[in-house]
């Protein structure tokens, strides 16, 4: 059985903690190990950081997306903005790669993702918005959907 949240937020750096932790507390009934809630709790922070910082450059005026599907003790993720767009995705995936260094950014964003996922990919449009989705098999989830 699928098992489906979805979210909505202005893109203020204060809601990515709010993010964090409900995209938490929906996987929890999958029972992940601590390893696992940590890194997807860490791929949330750095999807909706790059989504405020980025995707709308800190303006307050934008909303950043998540959707979290359970299904089969797979997680998948969605993290979508509506906001400036990645030129190129591929020069931003490179590790350290940033277009705010004077924010002391790491460029790690996507490095981490890829780090801790099973899948990534990265749909954006100049202009349009990004939308980040994420993939992970949780190893010894307990179906629970009732």
């Amino acid at each position: 059985m699928k098992n489906v949240m979805q979210m909505q937020f202005t893109a203020l750096s204060q809601n990515e903690s709010f993010a964090r932790v409900t995209v938490a507390a929906f996987i929890a009934q999958l029972d992940p190990t601590m390893d696992e809630l940590t890194e997807i709790k860490t791929v949330v922070s750095e999807a909706v950081t790059n989504a405020i910082i980025h995707g709308y450059d800190m303006s307050p005026d934008g909303i950043v997306h998540i959707s979290v599907t359970i299904e089969e003790g797979i997680v998948e993720l969605s993290i979508k903005d509506e906001g400036l767009g990645i030129m190129d995705i591929e020069e931003a995936r490179q590790p350290l790669y940033t277009t705010k260094p004077e924010l002391e950014r790491s460029g790690m964003g996507f490095t981490i993702m890829e780090n801790f996922m099973d899948e990534i990919s990265i749909v954006s449009h100049p202009g349009e918005g990004t939308e980040v989705r994420l993939k992970k098999h949780l190893s010894n989830s307990k179906m629970l959907c009732n």
